[in-house]
């Protein structure tokens, strides 16, 4: 009898994983099919005219890689540090440990539409405003969106899962590591810093790559904090506006006059959103493993 439950129950596993890739497969198979027809060197490097039913997407494809990048480099140092602080220094019964765990627990299932107003009324309305209230009386620099407020804001929603994925690797260290460093005379510092960190360099990186893979994606928040409709330019200051793939697939499926006309640059788009988000999380994963492989010499 319970050979028979658990052949079944393996049986159920590989039917839903079948069917998980089969979909994926399909999904992707069309995309690359369809994708391909207008894809090319010039729609790769131009940048989009005539109402973006011209021209190419390179704008686009900047503006992402550059959000990405911003994004990264504000939530994984305080998504490291804050995961330090949960798995090294906090004790279960402190007060300001329980409120900090609440509160990332419960950004994690905030919706990102959410976090889009959040940027807008935080960022842009009150830091911004106030910003240029006290540095440019009587101009608008910085309370207007601009890819540096929508950088902060994806940094935000992407916190929560750097924040789990480092703990749960700093957490995996064997404690032995931490007593040795104790026992030769290292501060409690030197030991998360020289110790700990270096062996955690993985989980670091994972949720570097997790925070991409959601950050190159997201749409809504971008939409209220810094994303243009149409900007041939590329942004060459923190307060200006930018280009999304995201936005840009949104933008052409939603407010086209005539949809039909422009699905091939729709899947040409999506399949470039796709190729880019899986280069980003290639380079990240080839970091990850310099690094592993560095730590453990």
């Amino acid at each position: 009898m319970r050979k028979t439950i658990d052949r079944t129950f393996v049986a159920l596993t590989l039917t839903a994983t079948v069917i998980i890739l089969t979909i994926i497969a399909i999904i992707v198979g069309n995309i690359v099919v369809h994708g391909t027809d207008t894809l090319s060197l010039e729609f790769l490097t131009a940048a989009p005219k005539d109402g973006m039913m011209a021209g190419g997407i390179f704008p686009a494809i900047y503006g992402t890689v550059l959000l990405v990048l911003l994004m990264s480099l504000v939530a994984v140092p305080f998504g490291v540090l804050v995961a330090i602080y949960f798995a090294e220094y906090a004790r279960a019964e402190s007060r300001l440990y329980r409120w900090t765990r609440m509160a990332v627990n419960n950004l994690a299932g905030v919706p990102s539409i959410v976090f889009g107003l959040f940027g807008l009324g935080f960022f842009i309305q009150t830091i911004g405003h106030g910003i240029d209230q006290i540095l440019y009386p009587g101009y608008l620099v910085y309370g207007q969106p601009s890819v540096l407020w929508a950088a902060m804001t994806m940094a935000v929603l992407t916190l929560p899962v750097v924040i789990i994925t480092v703990e749960e690797t700093l957490r995996a260290v064997p404690r032995e590591y931490r007593e040795a460093s104790l026992a030769l005379g290292a501060t409690r510092l030197q030991t998360v810093f020289r110790v700990i960190l270096p062996q955690a360099w993985s989980g670091v990186m994972t949720g570097a790559i997790l925070a991409i893979s959601r950050g190159a994606g997201e749409v809504a928040p971008v939409l209220f904090t810094g994303a243009a409709y149409f900007l041939p330019e590329l942004p060459t200051r923190a307060n200006e506006q930018f280009m999304h793939l995201g936005y840009h697939i949104y933008a052409m499926s939603t407010q086209s006059p005539d949809v039909e006309a422009t699905k091939p640059i729709l899947y040409s788009t999506v399949l470039v959103l796709l190729v880019l988000t899986f280069l980003l999380n290639i380079t990240a994963i080839l970091i990850r493993n310099r690094m592993r492989r560095w730590a453990t010499r």
